[in-house]
């Protein structure tokens, strides 16, 4: 997307306007076809009442065969107008849906500043029900323009027939749309309003299912999903209230297009009785007037939609429009490279200072769990870089100076609690497909045990956030989807907290071997870790007290000796 296009989508009326402007093609044809499709509709009850004006005036089968040849191409016109029409325009909706998509799901995917208040599950909300309404606008404005051609030839056919039917259709058609865009701002409002709503329901019930487990450990799953239930609730009230309001629209739209219908109906009957119009014109006047309730019917619909396609379009503003983490830079990276923390102050941490070589393995161990989670969040690109003070350097580059993707491109920061997808294992450990170093992986992961329990193997299902494993096997797992990528700088943090001993001196030992020569941090209290590593970083109190291997430590640090000895 260019850069004016970025700025556009920062607002909903931007986001429609994009959608417009970059479907304006497909839109005119789809006008144009669905233009004809209301007018083949428009003149179908036009013919029919000349074919009885003239019937009546000449009985001959010439005219009959006219009359019929007449009818056959308006019927060609409607079927194959409506056909072509709205395939272009289906086509232009979907695709249209599917960049909006793949848009929302980008920003949604980057890390944004912490003052927009999105969930995952309202993002996804916004990535699919959003975009798809959002897009919708392509087929309502040609939908809307066709239904205003049949009822301006409805009103001109009429008004040749006699100017008073002509100026009921137009002065009715004008009070229709008055009601009925009054009831319309209610529903875009209260659609706005739903849309949020369900949205948090669905982000409440993914962190209910992310805590299952550990709400039960402590009792508190009935507290949880009592909370979830309030706000169920709330978004059943509100879906209530749209439904109610959308009811209301509907019917009133039916109710005011057929006594328009029934006006001009009884008006012809009476202009006919009166001898001022012909027989064949009130059987066309009476044919519109049971056409037009349709096109009638899809103009005053279509304000709603414009309403429901704008609150879609500002919610998806919300995401797009989120200021992001890191402003991208223009400095790129070359492979390999060193880490350096330079005198970061940033919640627990306090001038916090250390440097990891290329190739180095290093283990910091965090007396504070706070502090490990600030140093991960810096390092994840989670907190941007003007909110601490200090500077971080990748490659002997400053952080700021990067984008997030050449950061993420030489630096994997893997947390501890990494979400397992639906899929398989095989999918797990290389989402993109890129088939490296998936046996390595496996091997120094230790999760040769779960791949060989299965006949499948590697092609194993997996439930959505790893259901049917465990805690250790959704832990490996996640390990060696960080170990297959062959990172420049890979972080760990507590990458072995859910197996046993054995298995976690097997995966330290493995760790050391696989990403030799390679830069490896580890954020851990194992001793089997932090006896694997190069090196060993105090960090406590925000700062690095100690910097010397596990076994020297051991003997001369004796609060260190206190803090991960078991």
């Amino acid at each position: 997307m260019t850069t004016p296009d970025r700025q556009r989508s920062r607002t909903g009326a931007g986001i429609l306007r994009t959608a417009l402007r970059r479907n304006a093609g497909a839109m005119t044809w789809g006008t144009v076809l669905m233009g004809m499709y209301q007018a083949g509709e428009t003149a179908f009850p036009i013919a029919l009442g000349l074919i009885v004006e003239h019937t009546l005036r000449d009985r001959s089968l010439g005219s009959l065969a006219l009359s019929i040849a007449a009818l056959a191409v308006i019927i060609t016109t409607v079927s194959l107008s409506w056909r072509f029409g709205m395939r272009i325009l289906q086509k232009a909706n979907t695709t249209e849906a599917h960049r909006w998509r793949v848009r929302v799901a980008a920003y949604g995917l980057q890390p944004v500043a912490r003052d927009v208040d999105l969930k995952s599950g309202e993002v996804l909300t916004i990535a699919t029900e959003d975009a798809d309404q959002t897009a919708d606008i392509i087929e309502v404005v040609p939908l809307l323009i066709s239904s205003l051609v049949a009822v301006l030839i409805t009103a001109v056919a009429l008004g040749m027939a006699s100017v008073r039917l002509g100026l009921l259709v137009i002065v009715g058609t004008i009070a229709i749309l008055s009601i009925l865009s009054v009831m319309s701002k209610r529903i875009g409002t209260g659609t706005r309003e739903q849309q949020a709503r369900v949205a948090r329901a669905g982000a409440k019930v993914a962190d209910l299912i992310i805590g299952l487990r550990p709400l039960h450990g402590f009792g508190g799953n009935h507290a949880a999903f009592l909370s979830y239930r309030k706000v169920s609730t709330e978004a059943k009230r509100q879906a209530i209230t749209v439904a109610k309001v959308n009811g209301a629209y509907a019917g009133t739209a039916l109710a005011l297009n057929a006594l328009l219908a029934t006006a001009v109906t009884l008006t012809a009957g009476w202009l006919a009785f009166d001898g001022q119009i012909s027989i064949g014109e009130l059987v066309m006047a009476v044919g519109l007037a049971q056409f037009i309730m349709e096109p009638l019917r899809l103009f005053s619909e279509m304000p709603k939609y414009v309403m429901i396609a704008r609150a879609s379009a500002e919610r998806m503003a919300l995401v797009l429009a989120a200021p992001p983490v890191m402003t991208p830079g223009p400095e790129r990276l070359s492979a390999g490279g060193d880490l350096e923390v330079d005198s970061i102050r940033y919640g627990s941490l306090r001038e916090l200072k250390f440097h990891v070589s290329a190739g180095e393995f290093v283990a910091i161990a965090a007396y504070q769990p706070r502090a490990a989670a600030d140093l991960a969040s810096i390092l994840t690109v989670n907190v941007p870089p003007d909110t601490y003070e200090g500077v971080v350097r990748v490659g002997g580059r400053e952080m700021k100076d990067l984008s997030i993707e050449a950061v993420r491109e030489h630096m994997l920061v893997n947390p501890y609690d990494g979400e397992i997808f639906a899929g398989t294992l095989r999918t797990n450990i290389d989402p993109a497909g890129a088939g490296r170093m998936i046996p390595e992986a496996v091997e120094a992961s230790m999760l040769t045990d779960v791949v060989a329990l299965h006949r499948e193997g590697l092609d194993h299902g997996v439930r959505d956030r790893g259901a049917n494993l465990s805690g250790g096997q959704r832990q490996r797992l996640s390990l060696a989807r960080a170990l297959a990528a062959d990172a420049d700088i890979l972080v760990l943090r507590d990458p072995t907290t859910a197996v046993d001993a054995v298995t976690e001196q097997l995966i330290a030992r493995n760790i050391a071997e696989l990403r030799r020569n390679r830069t490896t941090i580890v954020i851990t209290s194992s001793p089997a870790l932090l006896d694997a590593a190069d090196r060993v970083l105090v960090l406590d109190d925000g700062v690095i007290t100690a910097d010397d291997t596990h076994r020297n430590l051991l003997t001369t640090d004796e609060n260190y000796r206190l803090a991960v000895a078991r």
